[in-house]
């Protein structure tokens, strides 16, 4: 998904036909607010930022983007008619990937985009999907439809290990020696207790973790939980 922020509607609605007409998904918004509000919903995977903006200019729109922690790695492109040599050096101070002037070749600007999204996935960290769950697993967070859930180090390591190993039945044993690398003895209550916490914190996602009658649990939407 790429956000496009222009107050030019029509020069919004120009990159946002382009990208479609490439199969790429996209929304464009012609005020800051309404780009704020769309923010907290779903992060993109790139933000094309036009510079000078009624409201809230550029600038100050990328330094908030790379102060925040959800943020941050965000790749941006800024696009401005303004060409003086000063705005480009503040932009990428201020954490621009890219800088495409005002009129650009539609051509050039899809060119620059698909580059950057090759060069910022290749190093992108590991994220985790799964039914409406998004797990980060190198920054401890979890979300569940777009809302973050704050969970225990065990019960996170514990969603990890449940959607790295979807769709499969795992054995108590096996989730306890693998989540915590220790034998489980025949003691089931650890498992079944961080599951338990798991399953209340996920709220309705939490049926995806089903209960498989003397075996262990599976983590998927095709079973019903006991």
């Amino acid at each position: 998904m790429i956000y496009i922020l222009d107050d030019e509607e029509y020069t919004c609605e120009i990159v946002s036909y382009l990208f479609t007409n490439s199969g790429i998904r996209n929304k464009f918004f012609t005020s800051p607010s309404e780009f704020w509000e769309e923010m907290k919903v779903d992060i993109p995977d790139l933000i094309i930022l036009d510079v000078m903006i009624p409201e809230e200019d550029g600038l100050t729109i990328i330094k908030k983007i790379r102060t925040n922690d959800d943020t941050c790695n965000i790749p941006v492109i800024m696009l401005s008619a303004k060409d003086q040599e000063l705005d480009i050096v503040k932009g990428f101070d201020l954490g621009a990937d890219d800088y495409v002037r005002k009129p650009f070749s539609s051509m050039e600007l899809l060119a620059r985009v698909k580059a950057l999204l090759r060069r910022t996935s290749a190093n992108a960290p590991e994220i985790l999907t799964y039914e409406g769950i998004t797990v980060e697993p190198s920054k401890y967070r979890t979300y569940v439809g777009g809302e973050r859930v704050s969970l225990t180090q065990r019960e996170f390591e514990l969603l990890v290990y449940l959607i790295r190993n979807k769709e499969t039945v795992l054995t108590r044993d096996k989730i306890y020696t693998d989540v915590w690398g220790a034998k489980c003895l025949n003691e089931s209550r650890p498992v079944d207790f961080q599951i338990h916490n798991l399953r209340e914190k996920l709220g309705d996602a939490g049926t995806l973790i089903t209960t498989v009658r003397g075996v262990g649990y599976y983590m998927g939407d095709n079973m019903k939980n006991e």
